[in-house]
């Protein structure tokens, strides 16, 4: 019964977001619309939005103890700079290289790509926000 309330939840944030968009008649669902549909929606669903982008991230981090959500935020904050990033990090570059290549393997190819890493970068100043520690 969970599971139909938050699936009913999701729909109705979608459909007003579509709705503040124009594209009345039209239909999207929450992997399309992104973040889209969290800021339109008056959806309270910041949670799910931040799990779906950074949860293999987070998860892999908690389960290894590895820093790869600091790391993806370091590396954006400095603008795409290995050398930047590693500085804020205190590691070598080719850390900061192995450890986004592992990012790479769990969000897949695309999550420097504008659109995906726009999404990524509004997870993690949520995820910030929430009270989550930068790790």
């Amino acid at each position: 019964m969970r599971e139909l309330a938050a699936a009913y939840a999701e729909a109705a944030r979608c459909l007003r977001a579509m709705r503040v968009l124009g594209r009345t008649g039209e239909g999207a669902c929450v992997d399309e619309l992104g973040f889209l549909g969290v800021v339109l929606g008056n959806g309270q669903d910041v949670g799910g939005f931040v799990s779906a982008a950074l949860g293999p991230l987070l998860e892999y981090d908690a389960r290894r103890g590895t820093h790869l959500v600091r790391t993806l935020g370091a590396y954006f904050r400095a603008g795409g700079s290995l050398i930047r990033a590693k500085d804020e990090l205190h590691v070598h570059v080719n850390t900061v290289v192995q450890r986004l290549d592992r990012i790479q393997v769990l969000l897949g190819r695309d999550w420097n790509e504008p659109d995906r890493a726009l999404e990524l970068q509004l997870a993690l100043r949520l995820h910030l926000l929430s009270g989550a520690r930068d790790r």
